[in-house]
């Protein structure tokens, strides 16, 4: 295993900071994703880590080696590209066994591990087939079983699943992430869906052109946004404009007020803040709120009916949108127009300053 540091890491192109002063470090074995946008900086930096872009200013370090001067071949590292990069003149097997023959492994280990690699992705009886006969999404995985195959030091994915179905995608992430645990692989993975993110990360680096808007363990990102940005791009949310009142426990927006926790700042301070559809619970008729909570009412616009889920949209008094989410809505007792009571703890509204 080895923790990875980044300081002060900087690549440009042009006039554009695609890398723009990042520091960073993540722990041995640690599974960490660069989540965001497209063009925000995430695939340039992980081929910096890979040794496929070189560094302008900064340094890069393998625990304590410094790997940012060696060639790529030489940074014990496993990569999965997007495009596959799979060698058509080889089959399926013997592309996954490239990288060990590089590195001599004896002949019956070799057949052994891509055995299991192919096993691991469900292309076990693929292993004589040329690349020309596979799908996009077995091209993928067969990238997968060659970087996994090695057992490297360091496992780089740059979006490794994009190619793939919804169903298989879900599988294997849970599959790569379970693997990467059972060996203690440090990894580092690329990609800009939040829910593939939330769903196998230990920590998550949100990244807006170039540089770091948050890092943090997946629940401290979802539900402790450090800026809007990040509010809006890790899912829906309520993202609202008001002013501080009743001493820093209230923020009024238009003429509804929203119950928030105590704010060190002067009542009249101007404050953004987000508040997620599913803090939001519908009271119908005269359902109490739980205590402790705040209750906040607006016009019901539209529902959207998903099975188990529900998500609802409704309308403030000054017209500003209101989303909510929930579980079960009994939609058969409300009606487009009708004034609906949404409760909710304060504790789950996040301020902006």
């Amino acid at each position: 295993m080895a923790n990875i540091t980044l300081q002060q890491v900087n690549r440009s192109f042009g006039s554009v900071h695609a890398v723009d002063n990042i520091s960073l470090t993540i722990a041995d074995g640690e599974f960490f994703t660069l989540l965001g946008p497209s063009g925000c900086g995430k695939t340039t930096l992980l081929r910096m880590v890979a040794g496929f872009a070189d560094l302008e200013t900064g340094e890069i370090r393998f625990g304590g080696r410094r790997i940012d001067t060696l060639p790529a071949h030489r940074r014990n590292t496993g990569m999965v590209f997007q495009n596959y990069a799979i060698f058509p003149n080889l089959k399926v097997g013997e592309n996954v066994a490239y990288g060990l023959r590089a590195r001599k492994v004896p002949g019956p280990k070799i057949a052994e591990r891509v055995a299991s690699a192919l096993r691991l992705v469900k292309l076990a009886e693929h292993g004589d087939r040329w690349p020309h006969q596979l799908s996009g999404g077995q091209l993928q995985r067969v990238a997968i079983a060659r970087a996994l195959v090695i057992e490297p030091e360091v496992l780089l994915l740059d979006e490794p699943l994009s190619n793939l179905d919804a169903q298989l995608r879900v599988e294997m992430r849970g599959e790569i992430r379970q693997l990467q645990q059972s060996l203690g692989i440090t990894a580092i993975y690329v990609t800009h869906d939040q829910e593939e993110a939330l769903a196998i990360s230990d920590r998550i680096a949100v990244m807006r052109q170039g540089r770091l808007e948050q890092i943090g363990a997946p629940d401290d990102i979802y539900r402790r946004p450090a800026t809007p940005f990040v509010a809006e791009f890790m899912g829906t949310t309520n993202l609202l404009m008001g002013t501080l009142a009743a001493q820093g426990t209230r923020i009024k927006v238009g003429e509804t007020e929203f119950g928030v926790p105590r704010l060190e700042a002067p009542d009249g301070t101007n404050v953004s803040f987000s508040l997620r559809p599913e803090a939001l619970r519908p009271l119908i008729d005269d359902e109490a709120s739980p205590q402790g909570w705040a209750v906040v009412a607006a016009k019901l616009t539209r529902l959207e009916f998903l099975g188990a889920l529900t998500r609802v949209e409704a309308s403030l008094s000054h017209g500003a949108p209101l989303r909510a989410a929930w579980l079960d809505l009994p939609l058969q007792r409300l009606h487009t127009g009708d004034l609906l009571r949404f409760a909710y703890d304060p504790g789950r509204v996040t301020v902006f300053a």
